[in-house]
């Protein structure tokens, strides 16, 4: 699941959902996302542990692209390009 920082997309709008819990994260980044143009990457930053599971749902189900998913010890960072 963990990239290597070098290896993290560059993004055009960041989303701080730390300290939220589900689903509120993915409205979050759903709002966030509509906010884009096609391409450009949303970076959603969480501290909820399903949120890994919820994003890779939210992704399979909304056709946009989870690029990568980065744990660090706090938090995980979400990449998701808008289709």
């Amino acid at each position: 699941m963990s990239e290597q920082l070098s290896e993290l997309p560059e993004f055009d709008l960041e989303v701080d959902a730390t300290g939220l819990k589900c689903p509120l994260p993915i409205l979050r980044a759903k709002k966030a996302l509509s906010q884009l143009n096609s391409g450009q990457v949303l970076k959603v930053i969480t501290t909820d542990p399903h949120a890994v599971r919820d994003f890779q749902a939210f992704s399979r189900q909304t056709g946009n692209t989870l690029l990568a998913q980065h744990q660090s010890d706090q938090s995980v960072e979400h990449y998701l390009a808008r289709r």
